[in-house]
């Protein structure tokens, strides 16, 4: 995504939203990490932090906004409202802030929930 300043031109990576988004997810209350589903066996797959920005996928829009859909696991017992409107504020809040970049939607899918 590239932004025009009066100074000049920022390049910011599609890698930085992905990033950003999955700390700024997995950092809430209930969240057990970010999820892949296996294209092999069907699965969802816990990912690790390194990897975590498998679970982000970042739409970059016509208007220069950016649409973020997060693939979740949470810990069981918790409020799926309550944690989804929470991971929305915060996911939009961070990569407003950290960017610059406006976020038209954050769209939460929780792929499971763990128990223990």
């Amino acid at each position: 995504m590239k932004l025009e300043t009066e100074r000049g031109v920022i390049t910011i990576s599609p890698d930085v939203f992905t990033s950003i988004t999955g700390a700024a997810a997995t950092n809430c209350y209930g969240v057990k990490g970010m999820a892949v589903r296996s294209k092999t066996d069907g699965l969802v797959h816990l990912l690790r932090r390194e990897s975590m920005s498998k679970g982000v996928k970042v739409r970059f829009r016509e208007d220069g906004a950016v649409a973020i859909e997060l693939h979740i696991i949470v810990d069981n017992g918790v409020n799926l409202t309550a944690v989804s409107r929470s991971i929305m504020s915060e996911v939009r809040y961070i990569v407003e802030r950290f960017t610059g970049v406006k976020v038209s939607s954050v769209d939460v899918c929780v792929d499971s929930m763990v128990i223990g």
